[in-house]
């Protein structure tokens, strides 16, 4: 007790020094002041990517990418449902863990933001100049995608590793050991991204040994052309896990050469197989998405080409695999180990000459652990999960059980500082801490409990983030501010590689959606059987039509709206009563539709849902809705100014 008494103190002490000295001032950006980071942060279990400025942690955006959304109407308009369309139907929600920004010659270039889907699995690619998604690819043979999206170091490829193995195809099989061992298997997907469009296609898969894959790194400078993950569940149990998946006194990290995997497909050594998996891309000219169908998919089989895989040692149940800066170092985090191996690029590929092997893994050869290791940092903490690196020799790792981030030097192995985090930690993030140059200044807690930090919320609390400076031999904790649902990972990068290029609106000219309304002279209401399309324009402050009458019980009205305006910041709403959808918001120059099927005869008031000017209350208009059968004619219109003594 008085240990733990001691602990808590401490913990305390830090938290209030964190309230003194210059950290307000460090972190106060003042009123039209912009912050200096961009700060993308996973939703987890809410299936969005929330955006904060830091270093003043203010919320800017939410951006909806695997989850339908009200407040934009994403998933729920016409345009946009084919983008959550997927082999299982509509999936309108998933787990978004992991984030990666695109780079270029192994620094983040603004150009993308790619999120994963860790339910259904999927990968999204963000387009940074509207903050829009733009695409999402499923992906087959997988059994669950948290292990991704990883990026290499200029793009070529976005990667993500199973983490559930399950039967090739998800074929039914017995659940058993004996089952587990014969037929479930683990994939690593490599997604080949166009350089120019950022377009995504599945290049290969690698099918791998029936094991969890965790968190990777692509190799980078000297190692580029290699790629890392963790794994574990090399003990193939396919019941309670925590016990018989922690038997092991290492796991591995599996290290593919995805430059000789080129090489094989390109040689025709990769088979082809069959499959289904939805490819939904949005069209920026139509501001439509639509959803395509592949049933093909390129594999490579390790077992078969002996010189692509090759496991390395690493103690133990690892969650993180990162690799430094120089790309010369690779750090695996074991969960349940009470030391952070870090092993060397340099070391590993003589080994691989060498052949200083210990044998097989499932056919794939499995390298000496002391072939590959620079060294093992002792006793840095419990519960190691992540590392990332400031680019100037030192590394920065998580420690989820005792609630901490411990800063060590790469070249000794020493532990230089550690300060408590509010409380359980899981990711950590530098900005700019996966790549060739970090930024180097802050890094970023993300916890998953906060118990006493915030004002209570009932049996749920908020969770976290917390700032820290580490621009000194110390760190200091500079700010703490609540986060959008799970934290679980996040990237950063300075604005000014994004601010300037943002779009500020759609030019009304280059509209192509085949439903625009370029002016209010091209609104009308046409009807084709029982389809009504309502072309539709607002502009501060009215719809045109505001007034249509004529539809009927049944009909499937398609309200396409084009916002007229064409200057930053002025959306416009759209909703309907009793619609059991969600809203539009419509940007400047761009055209939205939702579908509303009546069922029930009455009078619906139509409106802007987001204000836009003094006269916003006054943007509005009724919908006439007759009996079915009726023979109330289709008329819509705007109407007459009224005389000024009728008013």
């Amino acid at each position: 007790m008085a240990s733990a008494l001691a602990v808590q103190s401490c913990k305390m002490k830090s938290a209030e020094s964190a309230a003194g000295g210059d950290a307000a001032a460090r972190t106060y950006v003042a009123p039209g002041k912009y912050d200096e980071l961009y700060n993308f942060v996973s939703g987890g279990f809410n299936g969005q990517v929330s955006v904060y400025g830091l270093p003043s942690g203010r919320l800017l955006k939410l951006i909806p990418v695997f989850s339908v959304h009200p407040e934009n109407g994403y998933g729920y308009s016409e345009e946009t449902k084919p983008m959550l369309e997927t082999s299982f139907g509509f999936v309108p929600w998933d787990d978004q863990h992991h984030l990666a920004l695109s780079q270029t010659n192994g620094e983040h270039d603004g150009r993308w933001l790619f999120a994963n889907a860790n339910n259904t699995p999927r990968v999204g690619r963000i387009d940074l100049k509207t903050f829009k998604t733009v695409e999402i690819i499923e992906l087959p043979n997988s059994g669950g995608n948290h292990s991704s999206p990883f990026i290499t170091e200029n793009t070529e490829y976005v990667i993500a590793g199973t983490r559930f193995a399950v039967p090739i195809a998800n074929q039914e099989s017995a659940l058993d050991n004996d089952s587990y061992k014969k037929n479930f298997k683990s994939t690593a997907s490599f997604i080949g991204v166009d350089k120019n469009t950022g377009h995504m296609s599945v290049s290969f898969q690698i099918i791998l040994p029936g094991m969890d894959l965790d968190l990777s790194r692509a190799g980078k400078g000297p190692s580029h052309g290699w790629f890392f993950f963790s794994t574990y569940n090399t003990e193939q149990a396919s019941t309670l896990l925590e016990v018989n998946a922690s038997q092991k006194d290492k796991d591995f990290i599996v290290a593919v050469n995805w430059k000789k995997a080129e090489e094989y497909v390109k040689a025709g050594k990769a088979k082809k197989m069959a499959t289904e998996y939805y490819h939904n891309q949005l069209n920026e000219e139509t501001h439509t998405a639509a959803s395509e169908v592949i049933r093909e998919v390129l594999t490579l089989d390790p077992e078969e080409l002996k010189d692509i895989v090759y496991l390395i040692p690493c103690p133990k149940s690892p969650h993180g695999c990162d690799v430094d800066p120089s790309g010369e170092y690779i750090i695996g985090s074991g969960k349940l180990a009470a030391l952070i191996p870090v092993f060397s690029y340099q070391k590993f590929i003589k080994a691989i000459e060498d052949k200083a092997f210990e044998g097989e893994y499932n056919g794939i050869p499995v390298i000496k652990y002391e072939a590959a290791l620079h060294g093992e940092v002792q006793k840095p903490g419990l519960g190691p999960l992540h590392t990332e690196f400031d680019g100037k020799g030192n590394a920065y790792t998580s420690f989820f059980v005792s609630s901490e981030i411990v800063k060590w030097s790469i070249k000794d192995l020493k532990v230089l500082d550690r300060v408590p985090t509010y409380y359980s930690i899981g990711h950590l993030m530098v900005p700019g801490g996966d790549t060739r140059k970090p930024y180097g200044k802050y890094v970023v807690a993300y916890n998953k409990i906060t118990k006493d930090r915030y004002l209570p919320t009932g049996p749920e609390l908020a969770q976290s983030a917390q700032l820290y400076s580490i621009d000194g031999d110390k760190m200091q904790l500079l700010l703490d501010f609540p986060t959008i649902g799970e934290p679980h990972y996040a990237q950063a990068i300075p604005a000014e590689k994004i601010k300037d290029q943002s779009v500020k609106f759609y030019d009304i000219n280059k509209n192509k959606h085949p439903y625009a309304s370029p002016g209010e002279k091209a609104t009308k209401v046409v009807r084709e059987g029982n389809v009504v399309h309502v072309y539709m324009t607002a502009i501060r402050s009215h719809l045109t039509p505001d007034n249509i009458e004529g539809i009927q019980v049944g009909d499937e009205v398609y309200f396409h709206v084009t916002n007229l305006e064409q200057d930053w910041d002025i959306p416009h709403g759209f909703a309907i009563k009793h619609a059991p959808n969600a809203e539009l918001l419509i940007m400047p120059g761009e055209t939205s539709t939702l579908k509303f099927v009546p069922v029930k005869p009455g009078v619906y008031p139509f409106y802007c849902t987001d204000f836009c000017s003094a006269l916003h209350q006054e943007m509005q208009g009724y919908l006439r809705v007759s009996p079915k059968g009726s023979n109330v004619p289709l008329k819509w219109g705007t109407g007459e100014q009224e005389p000024v003594a009728a008013r």
